[in-house]
């Protein structure tokens, strides 16, 4: 078996997004339940690409599927934690990014859970891969390690 890699911490991530629990989000166990997370990152992520990138969903352009994805839980979360999501891009190509991001209870240093999924860009009326819109991608660089 391999070693569990480190726990992220806030310092690991550029941007930080709220996230409210609500009393739904419990399951018998009494905790959020796993699916709830992918919501999570998948939220804080189009909030960023609409908000600072410029992307439109319905009727823009380009169209962004979600290839691979992946995540770890550290411990539970659930209503009525008050919760922010750290993202981070990990890799930045031509067409297609790797977001990274964890969730924080809010104020705690240490994730809860971290996470990842990949994004390929696609041209609406072909669904083909094509280039990430410079708009879109500058939001990314600002994301990402210096090196990208």
């Amino acid at each position: 078996m391999s070693k569990r890699a480190e726990r992220p911490g806030r310092g690991d991530y550029r941007r930080f997004f709220p996230v409210q629990t609500r009393w739904t989000d419990n399951d018998m166990y009494g905790h959020a339940n796993n699916a709830l997370y992918y919501e999570w990152f998948d939220l804080a992520v189009n909030t960023l690409m609409m908000e600072e990138g410029g992307l439109d969903p319905m009727h823009g352009p380009v169209m962004d599927f979600v290839v691979e994805s992946g995540c770890r839980y550290h411990e539970g979360v659930g209503f009525p934690d008050a919760l922010e999501v750290g993202v981070r891009v990990g890799h930045l190509g031509n067409s297609s990014v790797r977001w990274e991001c964890a969730i924080f209870r809010k104020g705690e240093q240490q994730a809860s859970a971290d996470g990842f999924f990949v994004h390929v860009f696609v041209g609406r009326s072909d669904q083909r891969p094509t280039a990430i819109p410079e708009r879109l991608r500058e939001a990314m660089r600002r994301l990402a390690p210096r090196s990208i």
